[in-house]
């Protein structure tokens, strides 16, 4: 069950038609892209492309599974065992529908990487508070620009107060991501090394959607 919950937890690269990349998405959807036969599985290797239906993905999964199971994440079902697939190209159109970033404690933690916003400092989870800039009786409401992560010291000295009350500054203005900010990839990680044949700087920087 464990193998299970972390192949569900990789993400996959969508691209165009045209090969540029436009988002990344979690395993359960790209799945469903495939199934539904509005994309295929890209693979890098060697220099070469390759691509893959559905159909001949599964029946590669299982010469995979066989020679190299190491390499690969698996998703399994009773019948058949499929290789996580790295990066996907849709074939019929071009954008996905666009995706709200969630408004939750793990996401609000990931968009300011951990850092109090009053004191600067990096902490962990365990050590971190949201704080309402406008508190909450003050009707400040919750929204991606009313919290940011406070270390417990800070929340504790700005109160129930605002920052220019408390004679605090915010290190960054808090703002809405544009895509989740949970994904920052190490593309030294094997599993995404061939993401990099598609993701430049500009592709990388601009908003995937």
């Amino acid at each position: 069950m464990e193998a299970f919950a972390s192949s569900l937890q990789c993400h996959v690269l969508v691209l165009n038609k045209h090969y540029m990349a436009i988002r990344v998405v979690d395993v359960k959807r790209a799945i469903r892209l495939l199934f539904k036969e509005l994309a295929e599985v890209i693979t890098f290797e060697q220099g070469q492309y390759s691509n893959y239906d559905i159909g001949s993905w599964i029946e590669l999964s299982e010469i995979k599974q066989a020679f190299e199971p190491q390499a690969h994440d698996w998703l399994h079902t009773v019948k058949i065992s499929i290789a996580v697939p790295r990066i996907v190209r849709l074939l019929g159109y071009d954008h996905l529908p666009r995706q709200e970033v969630t408004l939750n404690r793990r996401n609000i933690f990931a968009r300011d990487r951990n850092h109090c916003q009053y004191c600067g400092k990096r902490f962990p989870a365990n050590e971190l508070s949201i704080d309402h800039i406008i508190p909450r009786s003050m009707e400040g409401p919750t929204t991606w620009e009313n919290l940011v992560c406070a270390c417990l010291n800070c929340n504790v000295k700005k109160g129930n107060r605002t920052p220019s009350q408390a004679n605090m500054r915010l290190i960054s203005e808090p703002v809405k991501p544009k895509r989740s900010p949970v994904i920052n990839l190490d593309f030294g990680d094997g599993r995404y090394r061939s993401w990099k044949q598609f993701l430049d700087h500009a592709y990388w920087s601009v908003q995937l959607r």
